[in-house]
């Protein structure tokens, strides 16, 4: 078995739920943990044939329009028990809205008013998102990440409150 990557854990770690098509893992990773790790559509579609090559998936039942179910086999299960047991490396921030932050002295004061503008509106709803979250969920290490979530949202507007007009 090859090394999982944070993508495979992360559907390893939904499907330990049940079974679940391409389509409810990208829904089901954007609802838990969109806010801190974010999974593409096109990154669930291909690990999950790697994943059932890897003996680590089986296929489920065959849904509607031809969806596919994917469920954990034990050898998945083994498999994300040691991702979660294996140091996690260094955290890399890949934010599109910082880079444009860094660089926005280059804008007109009403570019770079329009840039702030749009990205707290954005991100004012994503920290009530991040809100209700974190006050719905009941377990305590989801709690901890959920409460990150709205740490992080909150710094994002406050960097974007740092920035001079």
């Amino acid at each position: 078995m090859t090394e999982l990557n944070a993508t495979s854990a992360a559907l390893l770690g939904l499907l330990h739920e049940g079974p679940k098509t391409g389509g409810q893992l990208v829904a089901a990773a954007t609802e838990r943990f969109g806010g801190f790790f974010s999974v593409t559509r096109s990154q669930v579609y291909r690990e999950l044939p790697a994943l059932t090559d890897e003996g680590l998936l089986r296929l489920g039942k065959q849904g509607p329009r031809s969806s596919q179910q994917y469920a954990i086999t034990a050898a998945g299960k083994r498999a994300f028990k040691s991702w979660l047991n294996t140091e996690p490396g260094p955290d890399n921030v890949r934010s599109p809205l910082i880079l444009r932050l860094v660089y926005s002295g280059s804008l007109t004061p009403k570019q770079r008013a329009n840039l702030v503008e749009s990205a707290r509106a954005q991100y004012a709803v994503k920290l009530d998102e991040a809100r209700t979250g974190a006050k719905a969920t009941t377990d305590p290490y989801e709690k901890a990440a959920a409460d990150f979530t709205v740490a992080y949202n909150r710094a994002i507007i406050k960097l974007l409150d740092a920035i001079p007009e």
